[in-house]
């Protein structure tokens, strides 16, 4: 049993404590933030207790939680041989989602599966950032080697990176999509590949991509569907009120009510049927409203700090897989503030993806929760060994 606490001990020890509280508050703040979201939801739509949400995400958190304590004691060397199976099982679902999975908004991205709706697309995401770091790591002299054939390499990098993002694409969800894109990018960049040589690849890639674009429109005569074009509407949302800026100019007014203090916690007017499924991807708007512009300003200073205590972390990491892993973990969190704020802001197409911490959904969260698991592995190995590159 002493051996056990000492055991704990020395896990904590080695976190990244910082890190580990914002992951808490957040996680902590965004369910009870879910209750006064979802309440009249949960009340008027589902004829369910005003709770029906917060229990629901509370189960998600303590699963996730249990996942996370588990990734934190895998030495990420078992990945060699954990992620891959991993990896075919995220496609296999992926692909069973695009054939049989359930629509919601017009994607076709569930497999319902009653109390729980998995959601393969967002598990891919932690997923694809493993395996992606692992091959990284165990061909990056490979990839700087004069006598090896570099875009063999390249290419499998490639086909790794967007399999999953062109399965995503056909399951009509566009924002999923664009943040694996993101993440891939991002660890493309920033990879040992040659410049000259990701350059060429880039040219290459995106001569392929119009092909395949005009190959698309050609075959079933769109490239994105009529819920996707409406949401290029996204500079003067309120110009077109009734039509497709409805829910982005409800947003604007829910911010504008909540001025520096907010109208107080529950007494939200704009979740009342002017926005719809005010707990998910709209959350933020909601917030601002009750809690006011300076909790939601404290709430965006957290994530920077997240996100910065991740890319430092990934700077110092002392293996190769876990620097790669930490970049991409750091891209997806970023990625979704930015796609998701941004919309509701008006400052991108409003694209319908969760804020991380703050909006209800169990696939995101489980992925979510995971992926900090992963960072507070790597972070306890860069403190229990020495730098080996």
């Amino acid at each position: 049993m002493v051996m056990f606490f000492k055991n704990i001990q020395s896990t904590i020890k080695d976190m990244d404590k910082i890190l580990l509280i914002i992951m808490i508050l957040l996680s902590v703040f965004g369910l009870f933030n879910i209750v006064t979201a979802s309440g009249r939801e949960a009340v008027t739509i589902m004829d369910q207790s005003v709770y029906y949400y917060f229990y629901r995400h509370l189960v998600v958190l303590i699963g996730a939680f249990i996942a996370f304590i588990l990734i934190i004691n895998i030495d990420t060397r078992k990945y060699y041989w954990l992620v891959p199976l991993l990896f075919i099982v995220v496609v296999v679902l992926n692909c069973y989602v695009l054939a049989r999975g359930a629509v919601t908004r017009g994607a076709t991205n569930w497999i319902d599966l009653g109390f729980f709706k998995l959601q393969p697309s967002e598990l891919a995401k932690p997923v694809m950032i493993a395996v992606l770091a692992l091959f990284i790591e165990k061909n990056g002299k490979k990839f700087r080697n004069p006598k090896t054939n570099h875009y063999n390499l390249i290419w499998k990098l490639i086909i790794i990176g967007i399999i999953i993002p062109i399965i995503v694409f056909f399951q009509k969800d566009a924002g999923t999509m664009l943040i694996q894109l993101m993440i891939f990018g991002m660890i493309y960049l920033l990879s040992p590949i040659i410049r000259a040589e990701k350059w060429k690849i880039i040219g290459v890639a995106v001569g392929v991509i119009a092909v395949a674009l005009l190959g698309l429109y050609a075959f079933r005569g769109y490239i994105l569907t009529d819920a996707q074009l409406s949401r290029l509407n996204f500079l003067n949302p309120c110009k077109n009120y009734q039509g497709d800026g409805y829910q982005v100019c409800n947003a604007y007014i829910s911010i504008n009510l909540g001025g520096l203090n907010g109208v107080g916690i529950g007494k939200s007017t704009q979740k009342y049927s002017y926005i719809p499924e005010p707990h998910t991807d709209m959350v933020f708007a909601i917030l601002t409203e009750e809690d006011g512009f300076i909790v939601g300003a404290i709430i965006i200073i957290l994530y920077a700090v997240m996100i910065y205590r991740i890319m430092m972390l990934a700077s110092r990491a002392n293996s190769i897989r876990g620097k790669y892993m930490c970049l991409g973990i750091g891209t997806y969190i970023m990625a979704h503030i930015i796609i998701n704020l941004g919309g509701l802001f008006g400052l991108i197409p409003l694209t319908g993806v969760p804020l991380p911490f703050l909006s209800y959904g169990g696939s995101f969260t489980l992925s979510l929760i995971a992926s900090l698991g992963i960072v507070q592995r790597i972070c306890i190995e860069t403190n229990r060994f020495k730098l080996k590159f």
